[in-house]
């Protein structure tokens, strides 16, 4: 059984199972912002900072053991024509864990959390061709497009992006 629950004050135990997400993520390839997968000190800093900031909410789940092995966090817009917007960012799911419906209710929670917050309208990126692109267009997010040479990748080359969005109910 495995249940989503808020991380509002994560304790050092919780951003070293954050980070510990994150490299296993990086490590297989995944695209959030590191072309070559960070020692375990900078993936911990860089949830440390990144849960510090007040416009994030992260969401984890957690196996039966209590052990994080999924997050997906939402970065409310704090632009006063935008505050009926978010970002949903850093989706991530250890690949040990993986093909378990962990993504699909993170993105449960995180839809409830910007309901929550009076957020209408969530936007996203990913990978154009992932897996991640399946899920959320699985879930009902509606493909816009793709930029070209968007990011670049662990092997060095640059790879096309697609943006989403989902209109919340």
């Amino acid at each position: 059984m495995t249940d989503a629950e808020p991380l509002l004050s994560p304790t050092p135990d919780d951003v070293a199972q954050l980070a510990r997400v994150l490299v296993g993520c990086v490590s297989e390839g995944a695209s959030v912002g590191w072309v070559s997968t960070p020692p375990a000190d900078d993936a911990e800093a860089w949830w440390a900072g990144f849960l510090a900031d007040p416009q994030t909410r992260t969401w984890v789940v957690r196996d039966d053991a209590r052990e994080i092995v999924g997050t997906a966090s939402l970065v409310l817009a704090g632009q006063e024509n935008g505050r009926h917007r978010a970002e949903v960012v850093k989706v991530l799911v250890h690949p040990d864990a993986r093909r378990r419906d962990h993504a699909r209710t993170l993105l449960l929670a995180v839809e409830q959390g910007a309901r929550a917050e009076g957020r209408s309208l969530l936007v996203l990126d990913t990978n154009e061709g992932s897996d991640a692109e399946r899920l959320y267009a699985g879930a009902g997010y509606v493909r816009v497009g793709a930029i070209p040479a968007f990011s670049r990748q662990t092997g060095g080359n640059l790879h096309p992006t697609v943006l989403y969005y989902r209109q919340l109910g």
